[in-house]
């Protein structure tokens, strides 16, 4: 993979500390603890050091945070600050976020990237962040108390105020003297008992400017020569330009150019309607190359043939077949779940201009250093050369985190071949037409249970495209196995405690390009273990709640969200005619996560009216947007539980928009509570870990209401 060498330590200060006249803290901590401080004096002495976030405090007391990820919706640019915010002891009013540059000394912890996934950002960020807003208050305290003729221990600091005695002095009096001392090699952190932020609910910095309209999209990037392009792609996956004729698009009033990309046929004029009338103009003769047979129906068929076979074993112990054999009581299922797409409310788009010596992207990405890569590749500059502009992100859920950054790449050879600044922009239907999709996945279950109704015996077979395999990251695969196939059942705690289970995989190549999904393979394993363990409640004779109590009784964390869910939704007690409880219980990304659904089933449509969610997140930094993740995790996968669907015919998918891939409306929102464990834990993942649950929920609840079990998704009105 290659990597950019990033902005130097010295060009950084010159651009930001000298310019504010303050003070400047940079840490560094890739597995260690390690802080330094970046003064203006020191800017030539230090630049074999390579921070990779920054504090800066300016004299007008303002305290501003670059932030090394990417906010999509999912609140870091509130929690991050928020801690270090909390060790400085800052006025939170005079706190301001930046995206940071795309550039090493920005790579994630442990990571040799700068990427935003994988609902790790406030749980890998935790303590450095906190250690640079202590290294900033130290330095503080010892500026003032130069200042004030006492010792350092005389001082404590308040809301961006140190005071000692009856002095007093803002954080942006005392900056300059501040980046003027040397840093402590270590600092206290405050004890938990001692936060008066982290913990709280705290409401979101970015709001107020995404309310007004201030805050900026990558759609929303616009200067003065900046032309607008689409681009007409294969309809099949694979497909390449056999031949076009330009003549009609180039006669559409605003069109400038037409120009032949690797990806297709970009139009390129003044503005997107142009561009749009100029590329329904163009006449093509596509190549649709190998995959134009391709049929999901089929694959489905495949699919489950193939799960007739015992895959790479992903989880074994024991003899599972043997225990099968003489099990009291066996239990067997198939479950299948379809290609789904992304579909974020912000099209997929991104602005390139490109200089003899430099290329600027703006758009909304998680992946900046893959982006900057395949931008320098691409235009034959060095990474360094290539500046990437995050923007705020209209919706990601991974779309945005592609390995070949394909949408960048695209507009990279648009620019190129324009010779001008182009924004390449994708309308909805190539964005749910356009590729890389949660790919769909067959399981095939046999479960054997003893005279007491307990699992004795599990065998289980899962069958779907690899994300892995055809990225850079295959060299993550381990023993042929994918791990996000499989993840939510290999290392199920259901499992672990069966000493006959066997979990194998099997990884087709096919030519639909797949990719990370919000919650990833958990979007899949959620719904499958939750409703076979409601199979098998069923088949024992016991409540669903108290069978996965007796199971989960070695599993405090699952067994506390699964208790506070089932007590605050009323397990149990009577329910309206007509509607139904079910419950699921999931872990992922370091979080446990317990939904309890109540449905009802009229005039052939579900309806969702109440779901009610506990959570285990460890540490919460900030309930507010613990409460805000967990809903938006819930109406994503309720959305794919109730309407999410691709269907490949012929090559050529078949949905296009938000009309025939539906999203939850207004109107189908269920009232959701949430509740969050009190926990002194280390903080997992929020992001996505709300979407694994509901599916199964809501699917148990239809069959607590009609008898009939569903093992395919989406999911569907019966009675």
């Amino acid at each position: 993979m290659t990597t950019a060498t990033g902005t130097s330590r010295r060009a950084f200060l010159k651009t930001t500390a000298l310019g504010a006249g303050g003070l400047v803290v940079a840490f560094f901590v890739p597995g260690a603890n390690r802080l330094a401080l970046g003064a203006t004096a020191a800017a030539d002495a230090a630049t074999s050091f390579a921070p990779n976030a920054f504090l800066r405090i300016a004299a007008d007391d303002t305290i501003t945070v670059l932030l090394a990820h990417s906010e999509m919706g999912q609140g870091i640019w509130t929690s991050l600050p928020l801690l270090l915010a909390e060790e400085l002891d800052a006025d939170w009013s005079r706190i301001k976020v930046e995206h940071a540059p795309a550039a090493p000394d920005y790579f994630a912890v442990g990571m040799p990237m700068q990427f935003t996934g994988g609902s790790m950002s406030t749980w890998t960020e935790f303590e450095r962040y906190r250690r640079a807003g202590a290294t900033a208050r130290a330095l503080l305290v010892q500026a003032a108390a130069k200042r004030f003729g006492v010792k350092a221990a005389d001082c404590r600091c308040e809301n961006g105020t140190v005071i000692a005695g009856d002095k007093r002095a803002r954080y942006g009096e005392l900056a300059s003297d501040a980046a003027k001392l040397t840093p402590p090699k270590t600092v206290a952190l405050k004890d938990a008992k001692d936060w008066n932020l982290i913990g709280k609910p705290t409401k979101r910095l970015d709001s107020p400017e995404k309310l007004d309209g201030r805050a900026k999209f990558g759609m929303d990037v616009q200067f003065e020569g900046l032309l607008t392009a689409v681009v007409a792609r294969a309809p099949v996956f694979g497909g390449t330009v056999a031949s076009f004729d330009a003549s009609a698009a180039k006669r559409v009033p605003g069109v400038r150019d037409v120009v032949q990309v690797p990806s297709g046929i970009a139009v390129v004029a003044d503005h997107f309607w142009a561009a749009k009338l100029g590329r329904d103009a163009l006449q093509i003769q596509w190549d649709l190359g190998p995959h134009a047979s391709l049929d999901s129906a089929s694959l489905r068929e495949d699919f489950l043939k193939t799960a007739t076979d015992a895959g790479l074993p992903a989880s074994a112990a024991g003899d599972a077949a043997a225990a099968l054999a003489k099990a009291a009581t066996r239990i067997e299922a198939d479950y299948a779940v379809p290609y789904l797409a992304h579909a974020p409310m912000e099209p997929l788009n991104c602005t390139v201009r490109i200089a003899s010596d430099h290329c600027e992207v703006w758009t909304g990405t998680q992946f900046q250093t893959m982006d900057q890569a395949a931008t320098a590749r691409i235009t034959g500059l060095k990474p360094e050369q290539v500046t990437i502009h995050t923007m705020f992100l209209g919706g990601g859920f991974g779309r945005r985190a592609t390995p070949t950054s394909d949408f960048v790449t695209e507009a990279v050879e648009v620019a190129k071949a324009a010779g001008k600044p182009v924004k390449t922009v994708w309308t909805r239907e190539d964005d749910i037409r356009g590729g890389y999709y949660r790919p769909a996945f067959v399981h095939r279950v046999a479960v054997g249970l003893d005279a007491a109704g307990k699992p004795v015996a599990w065998q289980h077979r899962i069958v779907g495209q690899s994300i892995l395999g055809n990225s850079p990251f295959k060299m993550m695969i381990r023993n042929g196995i994918d791990a996000t196939s499989v993840e939510g059942v290999a290392d199920s705690p259901y499992l672990k405690q069966i000493a006959d289970h066997h979990v194998s995989l099997h990884s087709p190549e096919l030519g639909i390009p797949v990719l990370w999904l919000r919650s990833v393979g958990h979007t899949h394993t959620g719904f499958v273990m939750e409703s076979v363990i409601d199979e098998l409640a069923k088949a024992a004779g016991q409540d669903p709640l108290a069978y996965r109590r007796s199971l989960l009784a070695e599993h405090k964390r699952h067994l506390g969200v699964l208790e506070l869910a089932a007590e605050r939704a009323g397990w149990g007690t009577p329910l309206p005619a007509g509607r139904a409880r079910g419950l699921a219980v999931h872990e992922s990304f370091g979080s446990f996560v317990a939904q309890v659904a109540e449905v009802s089933v009229d005039n052939d449509a579900i309806r969702v009216h109440n779901v009610v969610c506990a959570i285990d997140c460890g540490i919460a930094v900030n309930p507010a947007g613990v409460v805000a993740q967990m809903e938006s995790g819930i109406v994503f996968g309720l959305s794919a539980a109730l309407f999410g669907r691709l269907d490949i015919k012929d090559g050529r998918v078949q949905q296009s928009n938000y009309h025939d891939y539906r999203v939850l409306r207004m109107n189908q929102m269920p009232k959701i509570e949430v509740h969050i464990v009190p926990s002194t834990d280390k903080p997992g993942g929020v992001g996505e870990v709300g979407v694994p649950p509901v599916a199964a929920a809501v699917a148990n609840a239809l069959f607590a209401l009609t008898g009939k079990r569903q093992r395919e998704l989406p999911l569907r009105a019966t009675s």
